[in-house]
């Protein structure tokens, strides 16, 4: 009898192992599902406050609400891409007729200035930038690479809209679509505890986007008022480039710093070093501290504090694991999945000391 049950709890382990092994291999095969359906809840938490005005307010009903919130925010998004793209193709534009010699005479010499000015030794910023590690894996054909990926791609990206779009319409149609099939998984006496979750995750969450959206543009108007008083073409579209960046935790902000660096130096080859690109240089340090220590300090602790209910050091901590697993997109998913856990750890493993005490501010 003995062994009849060894065995039998062999094949029972066995058989949830190989359950597991089954469940991971069909979520990697839907991977890009999961990715439309998460980018979904995420579109459907930061347009939840426009449909409950529209319902609340003007009476619309769930479904047209839905839909008049999807139209806007397709509206804005198309408003963005008008704004963007003809940008970006006059940039590309100048870009391909730029004199790479006339570049390369215009860096050396301003080589030769810096060093003079500061008294070290003179660098060769050709040869530097040309023996950088970007620089060697990038080769010449990747503009052509980068828009013939669009043009390959271009049905599998509509339709990856399409689907976003689709699912968001419904989470925002139906409010209890997304208990009901998170409830369907649960037992019967669990049933309230995942509702609870679903239903803290969902406010929390949602303040996060909608106070992650309004840095966003706050921090682009800064930059673009930063820009625009050093009379940098196309400010507007350039800082909230540099703003949408610093969605990403720590590294954002110094890349866009870099690019508002690059595109002064850019607009400004053939100036004097000293009296001119090295004040420019220093207003756009200054500048992008300032504002990095306005976010740092007043509007990263109204998100984090007041929406997603956690200490900076958590987030800091989250951020790093996250991004040391996960890379970029890791960090930038960081908070929200973080938040996730810890609803969810709040309502069924709250019996543990560190997890009450991480968990009593939600």
């Amino acid at each position: 009898m003995k062994v009849k049950d060894y065995v039998k709890g062999n094949l029972q382990t066995l058989a949830i192992i190989a359950g597991i092994v089954l469940f991971i291999y069909f979520m990697f095969k839907i991977k890009i599902l999961l990715l439309f359906i998460f980018v979904a809840m995420a579109v459907s938490l930061i347009c939840r406050p426009i449909v409950v005005v529209l319902t609340n307010k003007l009476r619309f009903s769930n479904t047209l609400a839905a839909f008049t919130t999807l139209v806007f925010m397709i509206a804005v998004v198309a408003l963005m891409l008008w704004m963007f793209v003809p940008i970006i193709l006059e940039q590309g534009q100048i870009v391909s007729e730029i004199d790479l010699d006339l570049v390369r005479r215009d860096l050396n010499e301003l080589s030769v200035q810096a060093s003079e000015y500061l008294g070290v030794e003179q660098i060769d910023l050709v040869e530097t930038i040309k023996n950088t590690e970007f620089m060697n894996n990038v080769n010449k054909e990747f503009l052509s690479h980068f828009s013939d990926f669009f043009v390959v791609h271009g049905a599998d990206i509509m339709a990856g809209i399409f689907a976003v779009l689709f699912i968001s319409f419904f989470i925002l149609k139906d409010d209890q679509l997304l208990i009901r099939a998170v409830t369907a998984f649960a037992e019967k006496k669990n049933e309230r505890r995942f509702m609870l979750v679903i239903f803290k995750s969902r406010v929390l969450l949602s303040r996060y986007f909608l106070g992650l959206t309004l840095q966003t543009l706050t921090i682009s108007l800064l930059y673009f008022f930063l820009l625009f008083s050093m009379d940098i073409e196309n400010a507007l579209a350039i800082a909230l480039v540099c703003g949408f960046l610093n969605v990403v935790p720590y590294l954002g902000p110094l890349i866009g710093g870099a690019a508002m660096a690059l595109i002064v130096l850019a607009n400004n080859l053939a100036a004097d070093f000293s009296t001119e690109l090295l004040p420019k240089f220093v207003i756009i340090a200054v500048g992008v501290a300032i504002v990095q220590l306005l976010d740092n300090l007043v509007f990263q602790p109204v998100i984090f504090g007041k929406s997603v209910k956690s200490h900076p050091l958590e987030i800091f901590i989250a951020i790093v694991i996250f991004g040391l697993l996960f890379g970029i997109f890791g960090m930038i998913l960081a908070i929200p999945v973080y938040t996730t856990v810890k609803v969810i750890s709040k309502e069924f493993l709250s019996e543990y000391k560190f997890v009450k005490r991480l968990t009593e501010n939600i």
